[in-house]
């Protein structure tokens, strides 16, 4: 028989309402899991042992354990977005992610690993060390959601919450194996979410297959009062949209993203995933985005600069983190940041504060703005002739920790697959399509017109079904 914590949360849950298996035993199994592997992972940066309530209770997850990203506020936890500024710092509050987990029965087992604030693609900036790829350990697992993706793959936890402002779900999830997806922007609520760029992030779920990101997904989305970026749309049952249907269905393939740099054995994986689809019934056809090449630098110019205006608020006055040796105001504030923001941190804030100061704000982050729409209307065109768009989710299978750290730009072209759903706040999910010859999973990225998830759950489900890429895992 199975071990409890390798099943998925659909399956705990059918054998919950049996009577089959207890919340309690499902904790224990979970818990002796992150106790057995995470110091080798170092996925998990805080554990909530202390559940009040473990008997079975009404609602859509309970008894689950559910990971949380250390980037969204838990009441009472400390939340530090793996920042040493933000040593201490407990929220008075729940998320409201967090608020519709617990109603709905969840148990909340901790904190996940990520990079500091979000910035990053190989989760390796955090203050609690790197994060290590369950399929192997001297690689990354992605970024910055590379906790909560790594902690899925190992087991560690039978779901997880994670954010995604370029690609920080579905990168992560395509290099551990797993699934990963990014709503519309405004379908989940931000409120409790520590930002990075507000126009951009986005809460989702990371899972071990594409039914539980479908549960998961049902459970946090909604409009909420508490944010004015969300949207008031209905949320649909996600769980019906899981047929085994693409006959008829239009899928697009941007010739832009079969390029020079992409990995060959991405290429073949992510292509051989398509014509899975098109033996099923799908109509395959190659559509054009133009603006793509665009994506990278109009991302690196929006991102830090909401990053810095976000981040101005973290100054040792009223949270975390504050320098006891300063003589003075001034100078409490810059030893404060200066200790305790990262190198990659610091270089954002900079990047962020000229794009926005006195002379270049035209020149670069207006610029910038008129970029984005741009590219949000090539996606509007290329819908009109595809229900959705396949690409691959990353242009290469996960790297060696430290082989891209000191090349930042090598490390941002890791998400040059991921960042223009952000740009255009498309939903997009990123599911297993294969292996490279070393071992390495490979994802294959499915994007679909704003709200319109339930398509992207029925390609995703459909190709999940077709092959047994998800139900790999790695040897720990």
């Amino acid at each position: 028989m199975a071990e409890l914590f390798s099943l998925t949360g659909h399956d705990l849950l059918r054998r919950i309402e049996r009577g089959e298996v207890a919340s309690s035993s499902i904790l224990d199994s979970v818990f002796a899991r992150i106790d057995r592997v995470d110091t080798k992972v170092n996925a998990v940066v805080k554990v909530n042992r202390q559940q009040s309530d473990i008997a079975p209770k009404t609602g859509r997850l309970a008894g689950i354990p559910v990971l949380v990203k250390d980037n969204i506020c838990v009441k009472g936890e400390e939340t530090t977005c793996s920042s040493r500024i933000l040593e201490g710092f407990r929220p008075p509050y729940d998320a409201t992610v967090v608020k519709k987990l617990k109603d709905e029965g969840a148990l909340l087992i901790g904190k996940a690993n990520m990079d500091e604030f979000a910035f990053g693609s190989s989760c390796e900036t955090s203050c609690y060390g790197p994060t290590r790829n369950p399929w192997d350990l001297e690689r990354i697992p992605g970024g910055s959601s590379g906790g909560s993706a790594a902690a899925v793959a190992a087991d560690e936890t039978i779901m997880a919450l994670g954010s995604d402002t370029g690609g920080s779900i579905r990168q992560p999830a395509a290099l551990c194996g797993v699934v990963g997806l990014k709503p519309t922007y405004g379908r989940v609520s931000r409120y409790g979410l520590i930002a990075f760029a507000s126009s951009l992030d986005q809460i989702g779920p990371i899972t071990k297959d594409v039914e539980d990101a479908a549960l998961l997904l049902g459970v946090i989305a909604g409009y909420d009062e508490m944010d004015s970026t969300s949207v008031d749309v209905p949320v649909p049952d996600y769980t019906r949209s899981l047929q085994k249907d693409v006959k008829g269905l239009r899928i697009g393939v941007p010739r832009e993203y079969f390029v020079k740099g992409i990995d060959p054995e991405v290429e073949e994986a992510v292509r051989r995933g398509i014509e899975v689809l098109k033996e099923l019934g799908a109509k395959v056809s190659e559509i054009h985005l133009p603006h793509t090449e665009y994506a990278v630098s109009t991302y690196y110019i929006i991102g830090p600069a909401e990053a810095s205006s976000n981040l101005a608020r973290f100054d040792g006055v009223q949270y975390g983190y504050r320098d006891k040796d300063a003589d003075n105001i001034i100078d409490m504030y810059v030893r404060t940041r200066s200790k305790g923001f990262g190198a990659e941190a610091k270089r954002r804030i900079l990047l962020g504060t000229y794009c926005l100061s006195s002379g270049y704000y035209d020149a670069y982050y207006l610029k910038a703005l008129k970029v984005r729409t741009k590219i949000k209307e090539d996606f509007d065109e290329a819908f009109r002739s595809c229900d959705c768009i396949i690409t691959p989710t990353s242009p290469t299978p996960a790297f060696k920790i430290g082989e891209k750290t000191g090349d930042p730009l090598s490390m941002y072209l890791s998400d040059v697959y991921t960042i223009p759903a952000n740009l255009a706040g498309l939903p997009a999910i990123s599911v297993p399509c294969g292996f490279s010859s070393e071992g390495l999973p490979i994802g294959l990225q499915i994007m679909a017109k704003p709200f319109d998830e339930e398509t992207i759950f029925r390609v995703a489900y459909t190709f999940e079904q077709a092959t047994d890429w998800h139900k790999r895992k790695p040897m720990l």
